[in-house]
């Protein structure tokens, strides 16, 4: 309830643009821990690579990357994945460029970790599992996302996670990064239905 609303009138207190879930000090925080996570969980930095998902996985990756190589003192490669045309909603949805897939290391026997903004149904990291293995044969793929909404409708499950945050299916949550947006935030909205 609302502070300072009777209990019947609370829902005239939720705002109607996008609730900030997230400032840029707690996506720096936990892409910290994360960072922290994933090399206690491959037992340091080295046969370790990380593949940030285009549009926004990209430059998470290589900020994980960054901070890794600064308290491990080795440098860790990074990429970007286009998972485009590796998805299976391709026919419903608009269809969108695709982007180069800049994998530089070599996957084969490494530990991968794919890294994405959101994690949500499932499908965009399945697909990411596919463009992934025909670049080579990781010795183990892990998953982080800086944000796990739940609703899953495939067995994925990430190994890092910033921060989990239920949501409902009518809800969008929205990840701006400094490299693709200018600012670092994360929101939650509720989806328009019908023009409203």
């Amino acid at each position: 309830m609302t502070k300072g609303l009777p209990h019947d009138h609370a829902e005239l207190a939720v705002p109607s643009g996008p609730a900030h879930v997230m400032e840029s000090d707690e996506i720096r925080r936990a892409l910290t821990r994360i960072a922290h996570e994933i090399v206690e969980h491959n037992k340091g930095a080295r046969d370790l690579c990380l593949v940030g998902i285009r549009t926004r996985g990209a430059p998470l990756a290589e900020r994980l990357a960054t901070a890794i190589a600064s308290f491990e003192g080795v440098p860790v490669p990074s990429g970007a994945l286009d998972v485009t045309l590796y998805r299976d909603d391709v026919a419903l949805k608009r269809p969108r460029s695709v982007e180069a897939t800049t994998v530089s290391a070599d996957v084969n026997g490494v530990a991968v970790v794919l890294v994405d903004d959101v994690l949500y149904t499932g499908r965009t990291i399945r697909a990411a599992l596919d463009a992934l293995l025909d670049l080579g044969r990781p010795r183990v793929v892990r998953l982080a996302v800086l944000v796990d909404r739940g609703h899953r409708e495939l067995p994925i499950r990430a190994d890092h996670v910033g921060r989990n945050l239920p949501t409902s299916a009518q809800e969008v949550v929205s990840v701006h990064l400094t490299e693709t947006d200018g600012e670092d935030a994360v929101m939650i909205s509720k989806l328009s239905v019908g023009g409203s």
